[in-house]
């Protein structure tokens, strides 16, 4: 099968907009890479921009731990697409944490952005970080895909004073 990957990006908190404008083409390019990268045959997903109470919700409905997040990652369980593309899942990302995350590392807001989608992204490709095996190949993976879009290794270390 060929083709490619097929992203719908959709937003139900209003704060995007002000915060990141463009935050949609972020995340629709960073999907875009993870696929590159991961990804073969053709496949579609949605990403929802969503905050901290809709996350929190979904979290606490889905995984159990009631409180919000940065990415959740639902995987459709579409293995045997049959001559149509794959159906990856969905991936949900909440505001307000990535801007506290964003700023507490100093990186810019758009960045953490693509970073976590990617991550969700993978998730729904079959990655993983359960491990420190699968932890580190997982983050190779990332800092490989983030590095072509041309943003820095977020596991890096440095000497540079935080602040």
């Amino acid at each position: 099968m060929s083709g490619g990957l097929t992203v719908e990006v959709g937003c139900s908190a209003k704060g995007w907009a002000g915060a990141l404008p463009g935050a949609e083409a972020v995340a629709h390019r960073a999907a875009n890479a993870a696929w590159k990268a991961a990804g073969d045959g053709a496949a579609e997903l949605s990403i929802l921009l969503s905050g901290d109470e809709e996350v929190r919700m979904l979290n606490r409905d889905y995984r159990g731990q009631d409180k919000p997040t940065n990415v959740l990652s639902f995987p459709a369980g579409d293995e045997d697409a049959a001559g149509r593309p794959r159906l990856l899942g969905d991936v949900v990302l909440a505001l307000e944490t990535i801007e506290r995350e964003a700023a507490a590392q100093s990186k810019p807001l758009a960045d953490h952005l693509s970073h976590l989608t990617m991550h969700g992204v993978l998730h729904l490709l079959g990655h993983d970080h359960e491990t420190e095996t699968q932890a580190t190949a997982m983050e190779a993976l990332e800092t490989e895909i983030l590095r072509g879009l041309g943003i820095a290794d977020p596991y890096a270390v440095t000497d540079e004073p935080v602040g």
